[in-house]
């Protein structure tokens, strides 16, 4: 067998292992943005950018029209506990 179809087939059967809650895939926490965000004491529009995204599409977020990726969930997580660190961070010169 090719090593395309070698690869497909150990891509696939790790699919199904995850599926089954098995293997080495990592399972974040679901986080609720909104209520993220208001803990934070932050608006839709000052919270965006925090996120590097647009506005509409962290509205999606909330709205649960759009899913939160792994390494967005974690920088949720960051803000939840340190949004001025965050504000720091991003600053100009920061």
């Amino acid at each position: 067998m090719s090593t395309f179809g070698d690869d497909l087939i150990r891509s696939l059967s790790e699919a199904v292992a995850h599926a089954k809650g098995e293997g080495p895939a990592v399972v974040h926490a679901p986080v609720a943005p909104r209520e993220v965000r208001e803990r934070a004491r932050l608006t839709q529009a000052q919270m965006a950018p925090l996120m590097g995204m647009s506005l509409s599409g962290y509205r999606k977020w909330e709205q649960g029209t759009r899913g939160i990726s792994g390494p967005a969930a974690i920088l949720l997580r960051v803000i939840e506990k340190e949004p001025e660190a965050v504000k720091r961070a991003l600053a100009p010169g920061g």
